[in-house]
């Protein structure tokens, strides 16, 4: 009999081995949680740090850091996630796929434009961040820095007026994007390979950029 209910007991357990981490949700950052008290690291998504800014199609600053946490602490605060544990970073998080009630949280922050695909370690949000982004939602809506690049060190000075962008055509050629231009939101900056923020136009001109079309 004792053998029966064993046996019971082990088939109708839900499908979470040792190593995941489960329980109560309390958001650090939009993608930093505790769980169950664990401190979880979500694979394969960068969001915004804390305190980043990003511009409006106006150029305006505003904090979506701050903004992209609120939105997923008011969806996610206090519920129950499972996370799949698959690494520890160097910070001695623990890296891990977290769903809530059966659906894969990174993913809905990708679509929501509240996080990015982190294509350092995956690909596997690519598809995710390019919807949003055709759809504008979130940081997608306006201009924004990586967040690597953020936590790298500051590309652009702190008062938030150099808002220029001197993008690198993929034929070589070096076109800067005013804000309120056709092309602005969708214009993204990689310092890694030459591209870079400019204060004015004759800043942008004397470097050899030229002025976008539209």
């Amino acid at each position: 009999m004792l053998r029966i209910c064993l046996a019971l007991f082990v088939v109708i357990l839900p499908s979470i081995t040792w190593a995941d981490v489960h329980g109560r949700i309390d958001v650090v950052d939009a993608d930093t949680w505790d769980v169950g008290g664990a401190r979880v690291r979500l694979f394969g998504i960068d969001a915004p740090e804390l305190g980043q800014t990003c511009t409006d199609l106006q150029g305006r600053m505003w904090t979506c850091g701050d903004w992209a946490t609120e939105q997923t602490r008011a969806r996610y605060q206090g519920r129950r996630a499972i996370c799949e544990r698959l690494d520890t970073d160097r910070y001695n998080r623990i890296v891990a796929r977290c769903f809530v009630e059966g659906q894969d949280v990174a993913r809905d922050l990708v679509r929501e434009g509240w996080a990015l695909a982190y294509r350092r370690y995956a690909f596997d949000y690519d598809l995710d961040e390019k919807v949003a982004h055709l759809r504008g939602v979130g940081i997608h809506a306006g201009a924004f820095q990586q967040p690597s690049e953020f936590r790298a060190g500051p590309i652009r000075p702190a008062s938030g007026s150099c808002v220029i962008k001197g993008n690198i055509s993929v034929g070589g050629e070096r076109i800067y994007h005013l804000p309120g231009q056709e092309h602005y939101g969708r214009t993204r900056i990689s310092t890694d390979t030459g591209e870079r923020w400019f204060c004015s136009e004759a800043e942008a001109r004397a470097a050899g950029w030229r002025r976008a079309r539209r």
